[in-house]
C-alpha cells in the first residue's frame, strides 16, 4: 500500500484518465477527493457519484468536490473543503482538461481562451491553492497531466497543444521553487489513450494514428494511473521537474 495514510485531490476525476488515477490511488491506500465540474444536465455530478461509490469499495475513503478549476476562487474553495474533510492534502493531480479543436484559420478566440483557462490556468489555480499547506507540511506530490501533443504538436489543436506545452514549463519552474520543501512536481505526458476523447476522433484518423505508434496499440487509462501512483509514492522521492512520456513510442 504505497499511498497508505495519504490524501489525494484529483481534478477532472469523474471519468477517463482522472477516474483511472483515482482508482489506482485508492487501491494503494489513498483517500481520494474526486473533483468534477458539473454541466447543465448534471452528467458530471452523476459520474462523480459513481466514481466515489467505486472508490469507497476499494479504498479508505472518498468524497466528491465540485469546482471549475479555471476559477481561482472555486479552486481555492475546493482545496479548503478537502482540507476540512480530510485534514490534509498530500497529493495533487492536475488532470482536468478540455479540447476545442480547429485549425488556426477556423479557431475563434473563445475556443482559445476556454482551453487555456481550464488546461493551463486551472493547473496554476489548484497548485497555488495547495502549495501553502504542502510547504508547511514539508512534503507533497504534485502531478500535472500534460500530453504528447504538448511535446510534438498536432494538426488542428494549436490551443490544446499550447496549453499542454505550458504545463511542462510550469512543472519545471515550480519544481525548482519547492524542491527544498520536500515537494516534487512532475508531469505525465500521455499519448493516445482509450478514453472518450479518443473515440471522438474520426475512424480514418484513428487508423492513421495507430500506424504511427510502434507499440501497435492504444494506451490504457489504468496505465496512466499506475504511473501516477509511482510518482506520488516514496519510490519517486528523488524525481522532480520531469516529464514522463507514456505513448507507446509515438514520440521519443
Amino acid at each position: 500500500m504505497r499511498l497508505e495514510n495519504r490524501v489525494a485531490l484529483i481534478t477532472g476525476a469523474s471519468r477517463g484518465i482522472g477516474r483511472a488515477i483515482a482508482r489506482e490511488m485508492a487501491m494503494e491506500g489513498a483517500s481520494v477527493a474526486v473533483n468534477y465540474f458539473d454541466d447543465s444536465q448534471g452528467v458530471n455530478r452523476s459520474d462523480a457519484d459513481r466514481v466515489v461509490g467505486e472508490l469507497e469499495k476499494i479504498g479508505p475513503g472518498a468524497i466528491k468536490v465540485g469546482a471549475d478549476v479555471s476559477d481561482f476562487g472555486m479552486a481555492a474553495g475546493m482545496v479548503e473543503e478537502v482540507l476540512s474533510r480530510f485534514g490534509r492534502i498530500d497529493i495533487l493531480v492536475n488532470n482536468a482538461g478540455i479540447n476545442r479543436d480547429a485549425t488556426l484559420k477556423n479557431l475563434d478566440r473563445q475556443a482559445w481562451d476556454d482551453v487555456l483557462a481550464v488546461n493551463l490556468t486551472g493547473v496554476f489555480n489548484c497548485t497555488k491553492a495547495v502549495i501553502g499547506f504542502m510547504s508547511e507540511a514539508r512534503r507533497g506530490r504534485i502531478i500535472n497531466t500534460s500530453s504528447v501533443m504538448g511535446q510534438a504538436g498536432g494538426f488542428g489543436i494549436s490551443n490544446y497543444a499550447a496549453s499542454k506545452a505550458g504545463i511542462i514549463g510550469f512543472t519545471k519552474s515550480v519544481a525548482r521553487e519547492v524542491a527544498s520543501k520536500g515537494i516534487t512536481v512532475n508531469a505525465i505526458a500521455p499519448g493516445f489513450i482509450e478514453t472518450g476523447m479518443l473515440s471522438s476522433i474520426p475512424e480514418k484518423v484513428r487508423e492513421s494514428l495507430l500506424k504511427q505508434i510502434p507499440a501497435g496499440r492504444w494506451g490504457r487509462a489504468e496505465e496512466i494511473g499506475r504511473l501516477a501512483v509511482f510518482l506520488a509514492s516514496e519510490d519517486a522521492a528523488y524525481i522532480t521537474g520531469q516529464v514522463v512520456g507514456i505513448n507507446g513510442g509515438y514520440y521519443m
